[in-house]
């Protein structure tokens, strides 16, 4: 058992609230996790489901994680960051670095603060970009699956319409 000083009692742990991960699963259901404590995940029929079934895994990880002594993670929303950093890097990166923030006319540490923040928010729109291809393909998908109903299912002397009312696809709602 690893014990440590000053631990506090298993009550403020449970009374932690750690954030929730949703995700709507292709095949129905949901799968609830909570990224804070590592394989602290549920599944349930629906969505109120699947969180009462987290919120139990969260209580038995936490019991577990105590007893045994293990350290147990504040929430990531709990955690402070004081904005230093030490990074080490090759020569010549350090060079460019320099040069670039000279030619800009700013300290190298707020070049490579620009630089970082204009890196995060791509990371972050690519991200977007690919969930949003994700919702293109699974609609053209659907599109081609109606397509071949229409086609088996439809006689020569009749056609027919239908209009869709909305489709959820991925958390986006299409309406049509």
């Amino acid at each position: 058992m690893k014990k440590e000083a000053g631990r506090k009692p298993l009550d403020y742990y449970l009374g932690l609230r750690y954030p929730v991960t949703l995700v709507p699963e292709k095949e129905g259901g949901y799968t609830a996790l909570i990224p804070d404590l590592p394989g602290c995940v549920s599944v349930g029929e629906s969505a109120e489901e699947a969180l009462a079934m987290v919120e139990e895994a969260r209580r038995l990880w936490l019991e577990v994680a105590y007893e045994h002594g293990d350290e147990i993670p504040l929430p990531s929303t709990e955690r402070s960051y004081g904005g230093r950093v030490l990074v080490r890097m090759p020569p010549n990166l350090h060079r460019r670095l320099a040069e670039g923030a000279e030619a800009e006319g700013v300290s190298l540490n707020q070049h490579i603060v620009g630089l970082l923040a204009e890196a995060s928010v791509l990371h972050a729109v690519k991200n977007e970009i690919r969930g949003l291809r994700e919702c293109v393909i699974t609609l053209q998908q659907r599109m081609d699956d109606w397509e071949a109903y229409q086609f088996e299912y439809r006689s020569p002397q009749q056609g027919f319409m239908v209009h869709y009312s909305g489709v959820e696809v991925n958390g986006y709602a299409i309406q049509g």
